[in-house]
C-alpha cells in the first residue's frame, strides 16, 4: 500500500508539473481532442444565425461518395455504413471525395516573443493548443494535417497527412519544443521573432488550395511579412490567429515597475491616466493594423488571450 500510495503522489506531481503554464506537455495537446464537442457546439449556436456569413476551413463532409472501406479507429461512427456492416459482420466505413481534397495548415510560432505570459500559461503554451485543437479537427473530419513550427532559429515541417499516428508525432514535436525554448533564455529581436522564413516555407509547401492558419502573437509584421502572407492568401484560405497576454493589453496596477532589457534597468510608473492610456492605445493599434492587413487580403483575424480556454474564441467551423 505504501508503494501504491508513493507511485499515486508521483503521478499527482507529474501532472502537476506538466500543466505549470511554462510548456505544453504531450498529455495537454492530446487533451484538446475532448474540446472538439465544446467548440463544435459552440460555432453552431453561434453562426447558425449568419448562414453564408462565415467562411470556414471545416466544411463538415463531402457529398459524394468515393468508396466504402473497413472501419478503423479514429474514423467518425457517423459515416459507417450499417447495411454493408451488417452484411460482412464487421464494421465498414464511407469515405466521402472531398474529404480527401482538403488540406490544413498550421505554422505555429513558437520564438522568444512567445515565451511570456503573466497569468495561466505562457503564450507558447496557448498557441500550442491551439494547433493541436486544429490538427485534432482536421483529423475529425477526415482531413489533412500538417505544420510548420518555427522556434526563433529552426523550421520543422510536416507535410499534410491523414493519419492518427502521424498527428501524435506532431503533438510530440510540438510539446518537445515548447519545453527546449525555455531552455534559450533568448530576447525578443527583429529577426528571430520574424514570420518571414516560415512563411515563405509555407508558400512552397503548399501545391494547391489549402486552408492555413497563422498562429502567433505577430511580435513583428512589417512588410516582408505582409508580403509573403499575402502571397500565401492568394492560394490558401488563411486564418491569423493572434495569441495575447492580458498585460499586453492593460497596463499593470497602479504603482511604479522596474525591468531590466538587454542588461539595462528602467524603472517606469503606471499610475498616470496619460501613460495608461498610450500603454493600451498601442496594444489597440498594433491589432487593429493586422486586422486590416487581413480584410484587405480577405483573411480571418482572430485574437485568443492566454487566461482562457483556447476552444472559447475559435470561430471557424
Amino acid at each position: 500500500m505504501q508503494n501504491f500510495a508513493r507511485m499515486a503522489v508521483n503521478f499527482l506531481n507529474r501532472r502537476k508539473e506538466q500543466k505549470n503554464g511554462l510548456y505544453a506537455s504531450l498529455e495537454e495537446l492530446m487533451e484538446q481532442r475532448k474540446n472538439l464537442a465544446y467548440l463544435q457546439l459552440k460555432n453552431k449556436l453561434e453562426t447558425s444565425d449568419m448562414s453564408g456569413e462565415v467562411r470556414s476551413a471545416f466544411k463538415g463532409r463531402g457529398i459524394e461518395m468515393e468508396e466504402i472501406r473497413e472501419y478503423t479507429y479514429g474514423d467518425n461512427v457517423r459515416d459507417i455504413d450499417w447495411r454493408v456492416t451488417a452484411r460482412k459482420k464487421t464494421p465498414y466505413t464511407k469515405i466521402y471525395a472531398q474529404e480527401r481534397d482538403r488540406e490544413i495548415y498550421v505554422l505555429l510560432d513558437l520564438s522568444s516573443s512567445m515565451v511570456f505570459g503573466t497569468k495561466k500559461e505562457l503564450k507558447s503554451v496557448t498557441a500550442a493548443k491551439t494547433a493541436a485543437l486544429i490538427g485534432w479537427l482536421a483529423q475529425e473530419n477526415h482531413d489533412r494535417f500538417g505544420t510548420v513550427i518555427y522556434d526563433g532559429s529552426q523550421i520543422h515541417t510536416f507535410k499534410s497527412q491523414h493519419n492518427r499516428a502521424y498527428l501524435l508525432a506532431i503533438l510530440k514535436k510540438i510539446s518537445d519544443i515548447s519545453q527546449k525554448i525555455l531552455q534559450k533564455n533568448q530576447l525578443p529581436t527583429e529577426n528571430n521573432n520574424s514570420l518571414s522564413r516560415p512563411l515563405q516555407t509555407m508558400n512552397k509547401l503548399i501545391k494547391n488550395r489549402a486552408a492555413v492558419f497563422i498562429v502567433s502573437d505577430f511580435f513583428k509584421f512589417g512588410d516582408i511579412e505582409k508580403k509573403a502572407l499575402a502571397t500565401l492568401s492568394k492560394k490558401s484560405q488563411v486564418f491569423c490567429i493572434d495569441i495575447y497576454d492580458p498585460l499586453e493589453e492593460t497596463a499593470p496596477k497602479k504603482g511604479e515597475y522596474m525591468i531590466e532589457n538587454n542588461g539595462k534597468t528602467l524603472v517606469f510608473d503606471s499610475r498616470p491616466q496619460t501613460f495608461r492610456k498610450a500603454y493600451q492605445n498601442y496594444f489597440a493599434e498594433k491589432k487593429n493594423k493586422i486586422n486590416e492587413f487581413c480584410r484587405r487580403f480577405n483573411c480571418r483575424y482572430m485574437k485568443i488571450r492566454t487566461d482562457n480556454d483556447v476552444f472559447y474564441y475559435l470561430k471557424f467551423i
